[in-house]
């Protein structure tokens, strides 16, 4: 059980590697437009796979995966605005780019222990 816990724990871990990746990529912007539609396409990637690892609606620490989507859906956006208004569409992809890092970063499983479940306190009446 541990063993398959922790190959879980790795295929997410390099799940939100993948989309953390991209948004360096596309935040970098100067490598070219194909390797930022590359970057802009592990963000896609990264995120869709990421969408199991994400919690429940009802549980705690939702908000990264959330974010992430936000993030990817920012950053598919900019690119197409991005071929009408460049500054416009490069300030969004930016953004978008900003969150998908910042989601990475807090939905990033650190150790082998699983997610603590948090329960509410019963109010003393």
């Amino acid at each position: 059980m541990a063993d398959a816990r922790s190959s879980s724990q790795r295929s997410h871990q390099l799940v939100l590697l993948t989309a953390a990746v991209g948004a360096v990529i596309v935040l970098l912007g100067f490598l070219g437009t194909l390797v930022s539609l590359i970057g802009l396409a592990l963000i896609v990637i990264g995120t869709v796979m990421s969408a199991p690892y994400a919690p429940s609606p009802g549980q705690p620490g939702r908000g990264w995966w959330a974010m992430l989507a936000v993030g990817a859906g920012l950053s598919v956006l900019g690119a197409l605005v991005a071929l009408v208004a460049g500054t416009l569409g490069g300030l969004l992809a930016a953004i978008g780019g900003v969150l998908v890092v910042i989601a990475v970063a807090l939905g990033y499983p650190l150790s082998g222990e699983p997610a603590p479940v948090y329960r509410r306190r019963r109010s003393a009446r």
